[in-house]
């Protein structure tokens, strides 16, 4: 029988998709604001392997990763998501949103996005938030699985995601929290 244990802090990062660099921006200060100082941004990547959110935001679309500056217990992926969709209606314009936001947690084991859609491989958590695996870390690089969204299987994102791996693993973006978070 496995015995219950802390698991380690993850890096909460945060996909944003969006179409005007300004309300990239908006989201960037808006985020770092509410739910922690963001230690790191990454480059734009296109998105454009799906049109799932073109008739909503419009295109062309691009998404980059925010992370944040401290690691995070693991069960706060619930309120970054609650955090998440309060910042998304809020930047609503006629409607429709202008950013999506999905917050994840980045470990060495896994890449796991916080969602509100049940499906079969999704966990539920709490306050109708689900846990979706979407990439695990397996011989060297995060792979992606079946219900993997295109983008993200991509190699060009899964490098990018290996690379930030690497500051989780030395702690270079733990911060205070670091392997003390004791989560309740």
């Amino acid at each position: 029988m496995s015995r219950r244990k802390v698991p380690s802090p993850a890096g909460l990062l945060f996909s944003v998709i969006y179409r005007k660099e300004e309300d990239f921006e908006k989201t960037f200060l808006t985020i770092s604001d509410r739910i922690g100082k963001i230690g790191y941004a990454s480059s734009p990547f296109p998105f454009d392997r799906t049109d799932y959110y073109a008739k909503e935001m419009g295109t062309p679309l691009f998404r980059r990763f925010l992370l944040a500056a401290d690691a995070v217990c693991r069960d706060e992926l619930v309120q970054a998501k609650i955090a998440s969709e309060s910042i998304e209606d809020e930047f609503r314009e006629n409607g429709n949103r202008t950013v999506n936001i999905d917050p994840g947690l980045l470990s060495e084991e896994s890449f796991v996005l916080a969602t509100g859609k049940p499906y079969s491989h999704r966990i539920y958590l709490r306050d109708g938030v689900f846990a979706d695996l979407t990439l695990v870390f397996e011989k060297g690089e995060y792979k992606p699985l079946p219900w993997t969204y295109p983008d993200l299987a991509s190699p060009e994102i899964r490098t990018f995601l290996t690379m930030l791996r690497t500051f989780i693993r030395k702690g270079i973006h733990q911060g205070q929290r670091g392997d003390s978070c004791r989560c309740g």
